[in-house]
Protein backbone atom coordinates (compact mmCIF):
# COMPACT_ATOMS: atom_id res chain seq x y z
CA UNK A 1 0.00 0.00 0.00
CA UNK A 2 1.16 3.51 -0.82
CA UNK A 3 0.54 6.71 1.09
CA UNK A 4 -0.89 9.16 -1.47
CA UNK A 5 -0.79 12.89 -0.74
CA UNK A 6 -1.78 15.68 -3.12
CA UNK A 7 -1.50 19.41 -3.39
CA UNK A 8 -4.17 21.17 -5.43
CA UNK A 9 -3.47 21.25 -9.12
CA UNK A 10 -2.50 24.88 -9.40
CA UNK A 11 -4.17 27.09 -11.96
CA UNK A 12 -1.73 28.39 -14.57
CA UNK A 13 -3.19 31.85 -14.99
CA UNK A 14 -0.06 33.11 -13.22
CA UNK A 15 3.21 31.96 -11.64
CA UNK A 16 3.28 30.40 -8.13
CA UNK A 17 2.44 32.73 -5.23
CA UNK A 18 3.21 32.37 -1.54
CA UNK A 19 -0.05 30.52 -0.91
CA UNK A 20 0.83 27.78 -3.39
CA UNK A 21 4.33 27.55 -1.91
CA UNK A 22 2.79 27.19 1.56
CA UNK A 23 0.49 24.33 0.53
CA UNK A 24 3.27 22.53 -1.28
CA UNK A 25 5.73 22.86 1.61
CA UNK A 26 3.19 21.31 3.98
CA UNK A 27 2.70 18.36 1.65
CA UNK A 28 6.45 18.06 1.19
CA UNK A 29 7.05 17.81 4.94
CA UNK A 30 4.30 15.22 5.40
CA UNK A 31 5.64 13.21 2.45
CA UNK A 32 9.18 13.33 3.83
CA UNK A 33 7.95 12.22 7.26
CA UNK A 34 5.98 9.31 5.83
CA UNK A 35 8.99 8.14 3.82
CA UNK A 36 11.15 8.28 6.95
CA UNK A 37 8.65 6.08 8.80
CA UNK A 38 9.02 3.48 6.07
CA UNK A 39 5.95 4.13 3.93
CA UNK A 40 6.00 4.18 0.15
CA UNK A 41 4.82 7.66 -0.77
CA UNK A 42 3.15 8.98 -3.90
CA UNK A 43 3.35 12.76 -3.62
CA UNK A 44 1.26 14.35 -6.37
CA UNK A 45 1.34 17.95 -7.47
CA UNK A 46 0.84 19.64 -10.80
CA UNK A 47 -1.14 22.17 -12.77
CA UNK A 48 -4.70 22.68 -13.99
CA UNK A 49 -4.37 24.10 -17.50
CA UNK A 50 -7.87 24.30 -18.99
CA UNK A 51 -10.78 26.71 -18.81
CA UNK A 52 -12.07 30.09 -19.86
CA UNK A 53 -9.70 32.02 -17.62
CA UNK A 54 -6.66 30.40 -19.25
CA UNK A 55 -8.14 30.93 -22.70
CA UNK A 56 -8.60 34.64 -22.00
CA UNK A 57 -5.22 35.05 -20.31
CA UNK A 58 -3.49 33.56 -23.35
CA UNK A 59 -5.53 35.74 -25.68
CA UNK A 60 -4.55 38.87 -23.75
CA UNK A 61 -0.90 37.86 -24.18
CA UNK A 62 -1.43 37.22 -27.91
CA UNK A 63 -0.28 33.61 -27.61
CA UNK A 64 -2.11 30.33 -28.02
CA UNK A 65 -3.27 28.63 -24.78
CA UNK A 66 -0.79 25.75 -25.04
CA UNK A 67 2.15 28.15 -25.30
CA UNK A 68 0.94 30.02 -22.24
CA UNK A 69 0.44 26.77 -20.30
CA UNK A 70 3.90 25.51 -21.25
CA UNK A 71 5.45 28.74 -20.04
CA UNK A 72 3.69 28.85 -16.66
CA UNK A 73 3.92 25.10 -16.06
CA UNK A 74 7.68 25.24 -16.59
CA UNK A 75 7.85 28.01 -13.99
CA UNK A 76 6.03 25.77 -11.50
CA UNK A 77 8.36 22.87 -12.29
CA UNK A 78 11.42 25.07 -11.79
CA UNK A 79 10.00 26.57 -8.59
CA UNK A 80 9.48 23.15 -7.06
CA UNK A 81 13.10 22.33 -7.89
CA UNK A 82 14.27 25.58 -6.31
CA UNK A 83 12.27 24.86 -3.14
CA UNK A 84 13.50 21.23 -3.13
CA UNK A 85 10.00 19.78 -3.22
CA UNK A 86 10.16 15.98 -3.03
CA UNK A 87 7.14 15.18 -5.24
CA UNK A 88 7.35 12.14 -7.47
CA UNK A 89 4.34 12.94 -9.68
CA UNK A 90 3.74 16.18 -11.58
CA UNK A 91 0.56 16.15 -13.64
CA UNK A 92 -0.41 18.53 -16.43
CA UNK A 93 -4.06 18.42 -17.44
CA UNK A 94 -3.20 19.32 -21.04
CA UNK A 95 -1.36 16.01 -21.43
CA UNK A 96 -2.77 13.25 -23.60
CA UNK A 97 -2.58 10.58 -20.90
CA UNK A 98 -4.73 12.80 -18.65
CA UNK A 99 -7.27 13.18 -21.44
CA UNK A 100 -7.50 9.38 -21.74
CA UNK A 101 -8.31 9.10 -18.03
CA UNK A 102 -10.95 11.86 -18.19
CA UNK A 103 -12.68 10.17 -21.14
CA UNK A 104 -12.65 6.78 -19.46
CA UNK A 105 -14.00 8.25 -16.22
CA UNK A 106 -16.73 10.09 -18.14
CA UNK A 107 -17.86 6.83 -19.74
CA UNK A 108 -18.16 5.21 -16.32
CA UNK A 109 -20.24 8.10 -14.97
CA UNK A 110 -22.40 8.16 -18.09
CA UNK A 111 -23.00 4.41 -17.76
CA UNK A 112 -24.25 5.08 -14.23
CA UNK A 113 -26.94 7.29 -15.81
CA UNK A 114 -25.55 10.34 -13.99
CA UNK A 115 -25.08 12.60 -17.04
CA UNK A 116 -27.84 14.56 -18.79
CA UNK A 117 -28.18 17.60 -21.04
CA UNK A 118 -29.67 20.73 -19.53
CA UNK A 119 -29.71 24.52 -19.62
CA UNK A 120 -27.40 26.48 -17.35
CA UNK A 121 -28.45 30.00 -16.40
CA UNK A 122 -26.80 32.18 -13.83
CA UNK A 123 -24.07 34.61 -12.80
CA UNK A 124 -20.63 33.18 -13.34
CA UNK A 125 -17.17 34.02 -11.95
CA UNK A 126 -14.47 33.26 -14.48
CA UNK A 127 -11.81 33.45 -11.76
CA UNK A 128 -13.51 30.78 -9.62
CA UNK A 129 -14.82 28.89 -12.68
CA UNK A 130 -18.06 28.68 -10.72
CA UNK A 131 -21.67 29.91 -10.81
CA UNK A 132 -22.51 32.19 -7.90
CA UNK A 133 -25.71 32.74 -5.96
CA UNK A 134 -26.99 36.26 -6.63
CA UNK A 135 -30.35 36.81 -4.93
CA UNK A 136 -30.80 40.38 -6.16
CA UNK A 137 -30.02 39.32 -9.76
CA UNK A 138 -27.82 42.39 -10.05
CA UNK A 139 -25.56 42.77 -13.11
CA UNK A 140 -23.11 44.65 -10.87
CA UNK A 141 -22.79 41.79 -8.43
CA UNK A 142 -19.14 40.94 -7.72
CA UNK A 143 -17.40 37.72 -6.79
CA UNK A 144 -16.52 38.00 -3.07
CA UNK A 145 -13.14 36.38 -3.70
CA UNK A 146 -11.95 38.02 -6.93
CA UNK A 147 -13.96 41.25 -6.63
CA UNK A 148 -14.76 41.15 -10.34
CA UNK A 149 -18.14 41.63 -12.00
CA UNK A 150 -19.93 38.33 -12.59
CA UNK A 151 -20.90 37.33 -16.12
CA UNK A 152 -24.36 36.14 -17.13
CA UNK A 153 -24.39 32.66 -18.70
CA UNK A 154 -27.25 31.02 -20.52
CA UNK A 155 -26.11 27.94 -22.40
CA UNK A 156 -26.61 24.26 -22.97
CA UNK A 157 -24.45 22.15 -20.64
CA UNK A 158 -24.04 18.55 -19.61
CA UNK A 159 -25.01 18.05 -15.97
CA UNK A 160 -23.91 15.58 -13.29
CA UNK A 161 -26.62 14.19 -10.99
CA UNK A 162 -25.09 15.35 -7.71
CA UNK A 163 -28.54 15.37 -6.04
CA UNK A 164 -28.68 11.59 -6.46
CA UNK A 165 -25.85 11.24 -3.92
CA UNK A 166 -27.34 13.41 -1.15
CA UNK A 167 -27.59 10.65 1.47
CA UNK A 168 -24.21 9.11 0.64
CA UNK A 169 -22.45 12.48 0.90
CA UNK A 170 -24.26 13.18 4.19
CA UNK A 171 -22.97 9.88 5.56
CA UNK A 172 -19.47 10.60 4.30
CA UNK A 173 -19.13 14.05 5.85
CA UNK A 174 -20.60 12.84 9.15
CA UNK A 175 -17.28 11.05 9.66
CA UNK A 176 -15.19 13.55 11.66
CA UNK A 177 -11.97 12.23 10.12
CA UNK A 178 -12.95 12.93 6.51
CA UNK A 179 -12.94 16.75 6.50
CA UNK A 180 -10.53 18.71 8.66
CA UNK A 181 -10.32 21.00 10.49
CA UNK A 182 -13.69 20.83 12.17
CA UNK A 183 -14.55 24.42 11.18
CA UNK A 184 -14.31 23.44 7.52
CA UNK A 185 -16.30 20.28 8.18
CA UNK A 186 -19.09 22.30 9.76
CA UNK A 187 -19.19 24.58 6.69
CA UNK A 188 -19.63 21.58 4.40
CA UNK A 189 -22.27 19.99 6.62
CA UNK A 190 -24.21 23.26 6.47
CA UNK A 191 -23.84 23.43 2.67
CA UNK A 192 -24.98 19.85 2.13
CA UNK A 193 -27.91 20.21 4.53
CA UNK A 194 -29.50 22.75 2.16
CA UNK A 195 -29.79 20.07 -0.50
CA UNK A 196 -27.32 19.18 -3.25
CA UNK A 197 -28.00 20.49 -6.73
CA UNK A 198 -26.84 18.96 -9.98
CA UNK A 199 -23.90 20.81 -11.50
CA UNK A 200 -22.72 21.33 -15.05
CA UNK A 201 -19.67 19.46 -16.29
CA UNK A 202 -19.29 20.96 -19.77
CA UNK A 203 -19.11 24.32 -21.54
CA UNK A 204 -19.94 25.29 -25.09
CA UNK A 205 -18.08 28.60 -25.32
CA UNK A 206 -14.68 27.34 -24.19
CA UNK A 207 -12.48 25.85 -26.89
CA UNK A 208 -9.49 25.37 -24.56
CA UNK A 209 -10.45 22.14 -22.86
CA UNK A 210 -10.87 18.41 -23.35
CA UNK A 211 -13.63 17.74 -25.93
CA UNK A 212 -16.58 15.74 -24.63
CA UNK A 213 -16.73 12.50 -26.64
CA UNK A 214 -19.56 12.34 -29.20
CA UNK A 215 -21.03 15.72 -28.28
CA UNK A 216 -20.14 18.53 -30.65
CA UNK A 217 -18.82 21.88 -29.34
CA UNK A 218 -18.72 20.75 -25.69
CA UNK A 219 -15.54 20.71 -23.62
CA UNK A 220 -15.31 19.39 -20.07
CA UNK A 221 -15.82 21.97 -17.36
CA UNK A 222 -12.65 22.59 -15.39
CA UNK A 223 -13.59 20.67 -12.22
CA UNK A 224 -14.68 17.49 -13.99
CA UNK A 225 -11.36 17.67 -15.81
CA UNK A 226 -8.95 18.95 -13.13
CA UNK A 227 -9.98 16.76 -10.20
CA UNK A 228 -9.11 13.70 -12.26
CA UNK A 229 -5.50 14.85 -12.35
CA UNK A 230 -5.11 13.16 -8.96
CA UNK A 231 -5.99 9.88 -10.64
CA UNK A 232 -4.17 10.30 -13.95
CA UNK A 233 -0.96 11.19 -12.07
CA UNK A 234 -0.81 7.70 -10.56
CA UNK A 235 -1.03 5.80 -13.84
CA UNK A 236 2.22 3.93 -14.40
CA UNK A 237 1.87 3.31 -18.12
CA UNK A 238 2.13 6.66 -19.89
CA UNK A 239 1.68 5.01 -23.27
CA UNK A 240 -1.52 3.25 -22.30
CA UNK A 241 -2.99 4.96 -19.22
CA UNK A 242 -6.16 3.60 -17.66
CA UNK A 243 -8.28 4.01 -14.57
CA UNK A 244 -7.53 0.44 -13.54
CA UNK A 245 -3.81 1.17 -13.74
CA UNK A 246 -4.22 4.12 -11.36
CA UNK A 247 -6.51 2.19 -9.03
CA UNK A 248 -4.08 -0.72 -8.85
CA UNK A 249 -1.05 1.48 -8.27
CA UNK A 250 -2.15 3.68 -5.38
CA UNK A 251 -5.61 5.19 -5.56
CA UNK A 252 -7.35 6.36 -3.37
CA UNK A 253 -5.58 9.42 -1.98
CA UNK A 254 -4.87 9.39 1.74
CA UNK A 255 -5.12 13.17 1.94
CA UNK A 256 -6.00 16.04 -0.38
CA UNK A 257 -4.44 19.19 1.09
CA UNK A 258 -6.13 22.26 -0.39
CA UNK A 259 -7.06 25.86 0.27
CA UNK A 260 -10.37 26.30 2.05
CA UNK A 261 -11.85 28.14 -0.95
CA UNK A 262 -12.00 24.94 -3.03
CA UNK A 263 -13.11 22.64 -0.23
CA UNK A 264 -16.65 22.14 -1.60
CA UNK A 265 -15.38 20.73 -4.87
CA UNK A 266 -13.08 18.25 -3.12
CA UNK A 267 -15.34 17.25 -0.24
CA UNK A 268 -18.70 17.07 -2.04
CA UNK A 269 -18.49 17.09 -5.87
CA UNK A 270 -15.40 14.89 -6.13
CA UNK A 271 -16.62 12.08 -3.83
CA UNK A 272 -19.97 12.00 -5.64
CA UNK A 273 -18.20 11.72 -8.99
CA UNK A 274 -16.06 8.87 -7.67
CA UNK A 275 -19.11 7.07 -6.27
CA UNK A 276 -20.73 7.33 -9.69
CA UNK A 277 -17.61 5.85 -11.32
CA UNK A 278 -17.46 3.00 -8.80
CA UNK A 279 -14.14 4.16 -7.35
CA UNK A 280 -12.89 4.45 -3.78
CA UNK A 281 -13.07 7.81 -2.04
CA UNK A 282 -10.15 9.85 -0.69
CA UNK A 283 -9.59 9.22 3.01
CA UNK A 284 -9.23 12.84 4.05
CA UNK A 285 -9.70 16.36 2.72
CA UNK A 286 -7.87 19.06 4.65
CA UNK A 287 -8.74 22.69 3.96
CA UNK A 288 -6.01 25.03 5.15
CA UNK A 289 -6.36 28.77 5.69
CA UNK A 290 -5.23 31.80 3.71
CA UNK A 291 -2.09 33.89 4.10
CA UNK A 292 -2.12 37.62 4.72
CA UNK A 293 0.74 40.09 5.00
CA UNK A 294 1.11 42.35 8.02
CA UNK A 295 -2.59 41.82 8.75
CA UNK A 296 -3.76 42.74 5.23
CA UNK A 297 -5.00 40.57 2.40
CA UNK A 298 -2.34 40.33 -0.29
CA UNK A 299 -3.24 41.75 -3.68
CA UNK A 300 -1.62 43.32 -6.72
CA UNK A 301 -3.78 46.42 -6.32
CA UNK A 302 -2.44 46.89 -2.77
CA UNK A 303 1.14 46.34 -3.93
CA UNK A 304 1.83 43.99 -1.01
CA UNK A 305 2.14 40.63 -2.75
CA UNK A 306 5.09 38.65 -1.41
CA UNK A 307 7.15 37.18 -4.22
CA UNK A 308 8.23 33.71 -3.04
CA UNK A 309 11.27 33.82 -5.33
CA UNK A 310 12.41 36.99 -3.60
CA UNK A 311 11.95 35.38 -0.19
CA UNK A 312 13.90 32.35 -1.38
CA UNK A 313 16.84 34.32 -2.73
CA UNK A 314 16.94 36.70 0.24
CA UNK A 315 16.39 34.36 3.19
CA UNK A 316 16.78 30.81 1.90
CA UNK A 317 14.22 28.03 1.85
CA UNK A 318 14.90 26.73 5.36
CA UNK A 319 14.01 30.06 6.99
CA UNK A 320 10.78 30.37 5.01
CA UNK A 321 9.88 26.72 5.64
CA UNK A 322 10.33 27.09 9.39
CA UNK A 323 8.22 30.23 9.60
CA UNK A 324 5.35 28.88 7.53
CA UNK A 325 5.30 25.40 9.09
CA UNK A 326 5.98 26.34 12.70
CA UNK A 327 4.19 29.67 13.11
CA UNK A 328 0.90 28.80 11.36
CA UNK A 329 -1.46 26.18 12.75
CA UNK A 330 -2.57 24.10 9.79
CA UNK A 331 -6.19 24.93 9.07
CA UNK A 332 -6.04 28.49 10.40
CA UNK A 333 -5.26 31.64 8.45
CA UNK A 334 -1.67 32.85 8.74
CA UNK A 335 -0.05 36.25 8.61
CA UNK A 336 3.43 36.94 7.25
CA UNK A 337 5.01 39.64 9.41
CA UNK A 338 8.55 40.59 8.52
CA UNK A 339 9.74 41.47 12.05
CA UNK A 340 8.20 38.32 13.51
CA UNK A 341 9.76 36.28 10.69
CA UNK A 342 13.26 37.62 11.42
CA UNK A 343 12.82 37.21 15.19
CA UNK A 344 11.61 33.61 14.90
CA UNK A 345 14.42 32.53 12.58
CA UNK A 346 17.10 34.20 14.70
CA UNK A 347 15.73 33.02 18.04
CA UNK A 348 14.70 29.49 17.07
CA UNK A 349 17.23 28.40 14.48
CA UNK A 350 20.30 30.60 14.85
CA UNK A 351 20.31 30.94 18.64
CA UNK A 352 18.38 28.13 20.33
CA UNK A 353 19.40 25.30 17.98
CA UNK A 354 22.42 26.64 16.09
CA UNK A 355 24.25 28.14 19.04
CA UNK A 356 23.55 25.07 21.18
CA UNK A 357 25.28 22.86 18.63
CA UNK A 358 28.10 25.32 17.98
CA UNK A 359 29.16 25.92 21.57
CA UNK A 360 28.78 22.29 22.66
CA UNK A 361 30.78 21.04 19.70
CA UNK A 362 33.44 23.63 20.45
CA UNK A 363 33.70 22.50 24.09
CA UNK A 364 33.89 18.85 23.08
CA UNK A 365 36.61 19.54 20.53
CA UNK A 366 38.59 21.61 23.02
CA UNK A 367 38.39 19.19 25.93
CA UNK A 368 38.16 15.82 24.18
CA UNK A 369 40.66 15.93 21.33
CA UNK A 370 38.24 17.18 18.61
CA UNK A 371 35.92 14.24 19.30
CA UNK A 372 32.73 13.17 20.98
CA UNK A 373 33.59 12.33 24.61
CA UNK A 374 34.52 8.73 25.36
CA UNK A 375 32.04 7.76 28.07
CA UNK A 376 31.78 4.40 29.82
CA UNK A 377 28.05 3.88 29.51
CA UNK A 378 24.96 5.65 28.23
CA UNK A 379 22.20 6.31 30.75
CA UNK A 380 18.63 6.28 29.45
CA UNK A 381 17.09 7.60 32.64
CA UNK A 382 18.73 10.99 32.88
CA UNK A 383 16.46 14.02 32.89
CA UNK A 384 17.53 14.97 29.36
CA UNK A 385 17.17 11.42 28.01
CA UNK A 386 13.63 11.17 29.39
CA UNK A 387 12.77 14.62 28.02
CA UNK A 388 14.02 13.54 24.59
CA UNK A 389 12.02 10.31 24.70
CA UNK A 390 8.84 12.23 25.55
CA UNK A 391 9.55 14.76 22.79
CA UNK A 392 9.88 12.02 20.19
CA UNK A 393 6.58 10.47 21.30
CA UNK A 394 4.73 13.80 21.11
CA UNK A 395 6.33 14.67 17.78
CA UNK A 396 5.17 11.41 16.19
CA UNK A 397 1.61 11.92 17.48
CA UNK A 398 1.53 15.49 16.16
CA UNK A 399 2.95 14.60 12.75
CA UNK A 400 0.53 11.71 12.35
CA UNK A 401 -2.29 14.18 13.06
CA UNK A 402 -0.85 16.69 10.55
CA UNK A 403 -0.18 19.14 13.39
CA UNK A 404 3.08 20.33 11.90
CA UNK A 405 3.26 23.48 13.99
CA UNK A 406 3.06 21.41 17.18
CA UNK A 407 5.68 18.97 15.87
CA UNK A 408 8.00 21.88 15.08
CA UNK A 409 7.45 23.31 18.55
CA UNK A 410 8.24 19.89 20.05
CA UNK A 411 11.66 20.11 18.41
CA UNK A 412 12.18 23.68 19.53
CA UNK A 413 11.18 22.87 23.12
CA UNK A 414 13.66 20.01 23.20
CA UNK A 415 16.38 22.44 22.11
CA UNK A 416 15.27 24.90 24.82
CA UNK A 417 15.37 22.18 27.48
CA UNK A 418 18.77 21.00 26.26
CA UNK A 419 20.10 24.56 26.59
CA UNK A 420 18.66 24.71 30.11
CA UNK A 421 20.35 21.40 30.94
CA UNK A 422 23.68 22.68 29.66
CA UNK A 423 23.42 25.95 31.56
CA UNK A 424 22.38 24.13 34.72
CA UNK A 425 25.28 21.65 34.58
CA UNK A 426 27.86 24.35 33.69
CA UNK A 427 30.57 22.05 32.28
CA UNK A 428 32.82 25.10 31.69
CA UNK A 429 33.17 25.36 35.47
CA UNK A 430 33.44 21.63 36.17
CA UNK A 431 36.26 21.22 33.66
CA UNK A 432 38.52 23.21 35.98
CA UNK A 433 38.47 20.26 38.37
CA UNK A 434 40.46 17.35 36.90
CA UNK A 435 38.42 14.91 39.00
CA UNK A 436 35.24 16.01 37.18
CA UNK A 437 36.42 15.21 33.65
CA UNK A 438 34.20 12.11 33.51
CA UNK A 439 31.14 14.13 34.58
CA UNK A 440 31.96 16.77 31.98
CA UNK A 441 32.19 14.07 29.32
CA UNK A 442 28.75 12.75 30.25
CA UNK A 443 27.24 16.23 30.14
CA UNK A 444 28.72 17.05 26.74
CA UNK A 445 27.75 13.66 25.35
CA UNK A 446 24.16 14.13 26.53
CA UNK A 447 23.88 17.53 24.90
CA UNK A 448 25.40 16.32 21.63
CA UNK A 449 23.12 13.28 21.68
CA UNK A 450 20.05 15.45 22.23
CA UNK A 451 21.21 17.65 19.35
CA UNK A 452 21.60 14.59 17.14
CA UNK A 453 17.97 13.69 17.78
CA UNK A 454 16.92 17.30 17.20
CA UNK A 455 18.58 17.07 13.79
CA UNK A 456 16.73 13.85 12.97
CA UNK A 457 13.39 15.36 14.01
CA UNK A 458 14.07 18.33 11.75
CA UNK A 459 14.61 16.09 8.72
CA UNK A 460 10.99 16.30 7.40
CA UNK A 461 10.67 19.98 8.31
CA UNK A 462 14.07 21.44 7.45
CA UNK A 463 15.99 18.84 5.42
CA UNK A 464 18.96 21.10 4.61
CA UNK A 465 19.37 22.32 8.19
CA UNK A 466 19.09 18.75 9.42
CA UNK A 467 21.89 17.73 7.07
CA UNK A 468 24.09 20.57 8.36
CA UNK A 469 23.52 19.44 11.95
CA UNK A 470 24.47 15.90 10.97
CA UNK A 471 27.67 17.11 9.29
CA UNK A 472 28.58 19.11 12.41
CA UNK A 473 28.16 15.91 14.45
CA UNK A 474 30.49 13.94 12.19
CA UNK A 475 27.79 12.42 9.95
CA UNK A 476 26.10 10.23 12.55
CA UNK A 477 22.90 9.69 10.56
CA UNK A 478 22.85 6.28 8.86
CA UNK A 479 20.41 6.30 5.94
CA UNK A 480 20.44 2.53 5.59
CA UNK A 481 19.07 2.18 9.13
CA UNK A 482 15.54 2.92 10.27
CA UNK A 483 14.98 6.61 11.00
CA UNK A 484 12.56 5.72 13.79
CA UNK A 485 15.11 3.50 15.55
CA UNK A 486 17.77 6.19 15.23
CA UNK A 487 15.57 8.40 17.41
CA UNK A 488 16.46 6.16 20.37
CA UNK A 489 18.75 7.64 22.97
CA UNK A 490 22.44 6.81 23.15
CA UNK A 491 23.40 6.08 19.53
CA UNK A 492 25.99 8.84 19.09
CA UNK A 493 29.33 7.06 18.79
CA UNK A 494 32.02 7.73 21.37
CA UNK A 495 35.24 9.28 20.11
CA UNK A 496 33.81 10.07 16.67
CA UNK A 497 35.51 13.04 15.01
CA UNK A 498 33.80 16.44 15.27
CA UNK A 499 34.59 18.88 12.46
CA UNK A 500 35.31 22.53 13.19
CA UNK A 501 31.92 24.14 13.94
CA UNK A 502 30.35 26.67 11.64
CA UNK A 503 26.91 28.35 11.76
CA UNK A 504 24.14 26.08 10.47
CA UNK A 505 22.10 29.17 9.54
CA UNK A 506 23.02 32.83 9.28
CA UNK A 507 21.22 35.39 11.38
CA UNK A 508 18.80 37.57 9.46
CA UNK A 509 18.92 41.35 9.47
CA UNK A 510 15.96 43.68 9.93
CA UNK A 511 15.13 45.88 6.99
Amino acid sequence: MSFVITTPLYYVNDKPHLGSIYTTLICDSIARYKRLTGEEVIFITGVDEHGLKIQRTASNKNVDPQTHCDEISNIFIQNWKDWDISHNKFVRTSSKNHEFIVNEFYKRVRNSDDIYMGLQKGWYCVGCEEFKDNPDNSPTHKCPIHQKILEWKNEENLFFRLSKYQSQIENLISDPTFIQPKERRNEIINFVSKGLKDFSISRTNVSWGIPVPDIKNHTFYVWFDALLGYVSAISQDMNNPSLEDSINNGWPADIHLIGKDILRFHAVYWPAMLLSAGMKLPKKVFGHGFLTREGQKMGKSLGNVLDPNLLLSKYGKEAVRWYLLKDISLGNDGDFQNKRFVDIINNDLANTIGNLLNRTSSMSRKWFDNKVPDIEGVSNDTKLALCTKKTVENYIIHFNNYELDLAANDVLNLAINTNLYLNEKQPWLLIKDKNKISSVGNIIYNVLESTRIIGLLLLPLLPDLSTKIDIQLGKSYEKEKSWSKQLNWGLLKNKSILPAPSPIIEKLEYE
